[in-house]
């Protein structure tokens, strides 16, 4: 049995050798010589190979060769970051359908934490969202299935499905003494990328929920019918980009790009190939896929000065940390709520062939004057002191082997008489109390009436709370 062992764990190590050779030059072939072949690792392949081997031969059931290297490529991915992952069939057509903006489940934003699936935010107006489920709720169960163990994208696959179909979540939160029980039904997610209204006459909101293939185009038409329907010149604008967590970069750079002027850095991101090195400024170029026609092209030329506040949170992340930290590098925005998510790492979808792929980290992002969102996130100029319930969100500093900021020191280019940069001036409004009650209310909708943090900003705009405070020259000591 053991020359069995040994000849197929031979057997193994000369066709993986085979592989990655083939792989390395293929690589080799379209990025010349960006590095020197690194040698292969023969110890642990041949440890691979015993380990493989002896599944094979000794394990308590048979297993498909199919599936012990499915799963090995998905440890290699996993125990990397939260956000590198192997994308089978399913996985990969999922990934592009939620791009469009439009699937099948219940609209859970989620990650995994200690093998347990941790929310990171409901999306609104879906069944999650309405149903009450919060960030940092922990999903125990999916029906009578235990989720301890599973990969991210089994309990994902479980939770999605088709419409009108129950499905019974289990959920641990911080703060109850027994697990919550959510009866759901599934319902087909429709994302609305872009929402907008006038708060009143001469005061424009806009919200982006998610970048998608369409944010820049939907945001567009949005800057035209506010611009058309206002009766005055407009005052103010606020972009609200709480709970977005984020989506495609274009998206992001579109959206900046409307804002911002012609050729503005909206972000450059920093990676050990030379395609993971790139800097993308408000340029159609690198927003639009494709020849397309700008559709930013001819927007009200007010929307690059009119007075702007930017909304953001805890559930800000990626695509909505880039615009807000674009906006604010280039004072064209106040940033206005709570430390937002910290994710700033870029991830390039791979394909394999036979319509599976990596999703693989490959770069990380800085804003305009150099400051990196990874692990850190973007510091508001006005801080929300109201939003308690931020303190205890997930943010990516929490995440098991999150990557770090990538810089060991940092300096933000800010000129001494900026009177919108950081000054951690908190609002001026009474703490919410961390009551039960409280705790257990329905989420409040952002743009309603209800939205606190909405009426700071337009009491902001009409000076009832006093700006940011005038930078000193001199540090605290």
């Amino acid at each position: 049995m053991s020359n069995v062992i040994k000849k197929a764990g031979l057997i193994l190590i000369g066709a993986i050798t085979g592989i990655m050779l083939s792989l390395n030059f293929s690589a080799i072939a379209k990025k010349d010589n960006i590095e020197a072949i690194h040698p292969l690792p023969i110890e642990e392949l041949r440890t691979f190979a015993q380990v493989f081997g002896r599944i094979k031969s000794d394990y308590v059931e048979s297993v498909e060769d199919k599936k012990l290297i499915t799963e090995a490529i998905n440890g290699m991915l996993v125990g990397l970051d939260p956000h590198s992952s192997y994308l089978d069939k399913d996985d990969y057509k999922e990934l592009q359908i939620g791009t469009q903006g439009e699937f099948g489940g219940l609209g859970i934003q989620v990650t995994m934490e200690d093998g347990v699936v941790k929310v990171i935010s409901p999306i609104e107006d879906t069944p999650a969202f309405r149903a009450g489920i919060r960030t940092g709720d922990l999903i125990v169960k999916l029906d009578d299935t235990i989720v301890k163990g599973m990969t991210l994208n089994d309990a994902i696959k479980l939770m999605r499905g088709k419409p009108n179909t129950p499905i019974k979540i289990t959920i641990v939160r911080e703060g109850e003494t027994e697990p919550l029980i959510f009866n759901l039904v599934r319902d087909i997610i429709k994302i609305q990328s872009v929402k907008s209204k006038m708060i009143e006459p001469g005061y424009a909101y806009i919200r982006i929920t998610q970048f998608q293939e369409q944010t820049g185009e939907n945001l567009a038409q949005a800057i035209r019918t506010l611009f058309t329907e206002n009766t005055e010149s407009m005052k103010g604008l606020i972009l609200d980009l709480r709970n977005d967590p984020g989506g495609l970069l274009n998206g992001a750079v579109a959206v900046s790009a409307a804002f911002l002027p012609e050729n503005a850095l909206v972000v450059y991101t920093e990676g050990r190939s030379p395609d993971a090195k790139m800097k993308l400024h408000a340029n159609p170029e690198y927003y639009l896929r494709g020849p397309d026609e700008d559709y930013l092209k001819g927007l009200p030329s007010e929307v690059k000065t009119v007075p702007m506040i930017t909304l953001v949170n805890g559930g800000s992340a990626s695509a909505s940390e880039i615009v807000a930290g674009a906006l604010q590098d280039h004072k064209r925005s106040v940033v206005m709520g709570s430390q937002t998510f910290g994710k700033g790492s870029v991830q390039t979808i791979l394909p394999l062939g036979n319509n599976t792929a990596i999703k693989l980290t490959t770069a990380r992002y800085y804003t305009p004057n150099g400051q990196s969102i990874q692990a850190k996130g973007i510091t508001p100029d006005i801080l929300d002191e109201a939003d308690s319930g931020d303190d205890q969100r997930l943010r990516e500093a929490d995440l098991n082997r999150h990557l770090t900021s990538g810089k060991k020191t940092e300096t933000k280019k800010v000129d001494s008489d900026d009177t919108v940069k950081a000054t951690s001036k908190p609002v001026n409004k009474k703490k919410i109390d961390k009551n039960k009650d409280e705790k257990n209310k329905a989420p409040i909708e952002f743009g309603s009436a209800e939205d606190l943090l909405l009426t700071q900003a337009m009491n902001y705009f009409k000076g009832i709370t006093a700006p940011p405070e005038k930078k000193s020259d001199e540090s605290d000591s």
